[in-house]
């Protein structure tokens, strides 16, 4: 099978190229700063990003994880989502977000028609942005997995900080063939400290757990709150044996 395509722009933004379609995962774009949170609390953002929306061309659909956060979903982002015919987010931001977002719970899929025929299907998959009991604080995420006929498997994680969940993933998708796994370490005062995403040694035990051919790390970058990065990536990743597959941006 052709490799999936895959750009990163910084933060957890990436756009893919999969089955004739194009699809962006959590767009941020705007450049760096301090974005309110609420209760007095803010999130910098510390680079710009690595292209301009007007840069990408078409995108055919957005992987939102989650509507609730600026380093998921920034001013830049949500003016993007206006142009873009489909937001599959979860079900409480399709309904914050309204005009062509679709809410998706765990396991449920949407089938996508490919430009020269065929199908892509997008299933949600669980995530978790913390520890367990987290949502009434942080809100509710997805991830989304990639298939179809004749292509490779693509799991796109989200925020998510949870192992057994990425088990739960694997029985049913895995051997995926590339995993863009936020991952970043991210922490604030709102859980105290508690991981918000994957750490480095957890993303890679993750793309051990679900067979990935490819692995594609995204989220560890560019915001304050993000903390390790690309060094705590290369050691886990080279620690776990797997760091030939990986591709860092």
């Amino acid at each position: 099978m052709t490799a999936v395509p895959v750009r990163v722009f910084g933060g957890p933004t990436a756009l893919i190229e999969y089955g004739g379609l194009t699809f962006l995962t959590d767009p941020t774009f705007d450049g760096p700063g301090d974005h309110p949170v609420g209760n007095g609390r803010v999130l910098t953002k510390t680079a710009p990003a690595g292209a301009a929306p007007a840069d990408l061309g078409r995108v055919d659909v957005v992987l939102l994880s989650h509507d609730e956060h600026p380093d998921n979903l920034d001013r830049s982002g949500r003016a993007l989502l206006a142009d873009v015919p489909l937001t599959l987010t979860t079900t409480g931001g399709a309904g914050r977000l309204g005009g062509t977002a679709r809410g998706l719970v765990p396991w449920d899929s949407v089938v996508l028609e490919r430009p020269h025929g065929g199908t892509v299907t997008v299933t949600g998959v669980p995530a978790r942005h913390g520890p367990e009991g987290c949502e009434p604080v942080v809100g509710e995420v997805v991830g989304f997995v990639l298939t179809g006929d004749g292509l490779p498997t693509v799991y796109v994680s989200g925020d998510n900080a949870s192992l057994d969940l990425v088990r739960q993933i694997a029985e049913r998708f895995g051997p995926v063939d590339t995993a863009v796994l936020f991952a970043g370490a991210a922490r604030t005062a709102a859980l105290d400290g508690a991981l918000l995403t994957l750490d480095s040694a957890q993303a890679a035990e993750a793309a051990r757990i679900l067979g990935a051919r490819r692995i594609v790390p995204v989220h560890f970058d560019s915001w304050a709150h993000f903390t390790e990065g690309r060094a705590e990536l290369v050691t886990a990743f080279t620690a776990a044996g797997l760091f030939d597959r990986v591709e860092l941006y």
